[in-house]
């Protein structure tokens, strides 16, 4: 595949550049690889930061401003940022004025390994931060053992309603909570058709053949659940949500929100020709849509695929996904 760059070895440094140039009035850049928000919050209130791997944008650098996060730590691609260039984006918040700062976190071994690490040195330098580990991927471990599983795109319900709450003045302790209750309410269900290609080695993330897919991709290219022949969009996403509903379970009478991400490459034609299978499936069970998200997430390069995810809605998190944000994604 080929790709438009200038050097491999400042691809994240090169991105997060143009990206402060396109959007100056939004976020700052805070040495090579950390967005800030042009302008702080109050600083009565609690700081949201995430740190993830590059080569999933818009993740999540169109997820910094306001009502968004505070910050966001950029690893190198595909891979977490370590402990040290987290504690770079601590001590300028708590520099600045923030007496709590909140740590999302995405399940993955060495994003948590790193935000476990980074807590520590947080503590030694007097800082209070506190993190929460998020998951929604029901593919990557079994009903029962949801602290196994991985996150995915679905987590942006997480995202966007805790940055919010924040943002209108909710304290640690009930973001901590809040957010849980969102991960908690929340499934996902990906599906890879195409392999992206790593934009540093040239290779492509993982092999398939050209009549298969694969369920249960992660976004970094893991392995999922198995593989198939190529289906229907009609198949396909009863398929998915039929795994979906019952893992929860979800049930009539719910209130939920939906997520259908492109992984990279997905034609919008193609995202609105699986929504419309969803609204279908969740009319003829009885569950109510009051929220949607339909497009480009969470990527993957130019991977082609896409994740569904529902969110079981309630007062408070339709509150809060409602929330006004200032970000080219909402």
């Amino acid at each position: 595949m080929k790709k438009i760059m200038d050097n491999k070895k400042t691809l994240v440094q090169d991105m997060l550049e143009g990206y402060v140039k396109a959007f100056s009035g939004r976020v700052r850049l805070l040495g090579n690889h950390i967005l800030l928000r042009a302008k702080e919050k109050d600083l009565s209130k609690t700081a949201v930061i995430i740190g993830n791997g590059s080569g999933h944008e818009p993740a999540m650098i169109d997820l910094v401003g306001e009502g968004l996060f505070d910050a966001n730590v950029c690893g190198k691609i595909f891979a977490a940022p370590s402990p040290m260039e987290m504690m770079d984006a601590l001590k300028e918040l708590s520099k600045n004025g923030h007496e709590e700062i909140l740590i999302l976190v995405s399940s993955h071994a060495g994003d948590i390994l790193n935000a476990k690490m980074t807590l520590m040195l947080a503590k030694a330098e007097g800082i209070k931060a506190d993190m929460v580990v998020l998951w929604d991927d029901i593919s990557s471990a079994p009903k029962g053992m949801e602290q196994e599983r991985r996150g995915t795109a679905g987590l942006f319900f997480a995202y966007k309603v805790v940055c919010s709450a924040a943002e209108d003045g909710m304290k640690m302790h009930d973001l901590i909570v809040l957010a849980e209750k969102t991960r908690d309410n929340t499934r996902t269900l990906s599906v890879a058709i195409k392999s992206g290609t790593h934009p540093e080695t040239g290779l492509p993330t993982f092999e398939l053949p050209e009549d298969e897919i694969e369920v249960g991709m992660g976004v970094h290219g893991e392995a999922g659940t198995g593989r198939m022949k190529l289906p229907t969009a009609k198949d396909l996403t009863e398929y998915m949500m039929e795994q979906i509903l019952a893992d929860k379970p979800f049930i009539s009478g719910d209130k939920v929100g939906v997520l259908v991400n492109n992984a990279g490459s997905m034609t919008r034609m193609e995202l609105m020709i699986i929504y419309r299978h969803v609204v279908r499936i969740m009319e003829e069970k009885g569950i109510e849509i009051v929220r949607n998200w339909v497009g480009t997430y969470v990527t993957t390069q130019e991977m082609a695929g896409f994740s569904i995810a529902v969110c079981k809605m309630d007062d408070e998190i339709l509150k809060y996904y409602d929330y006004k944000v200032d970000s080219p994604l909402f």
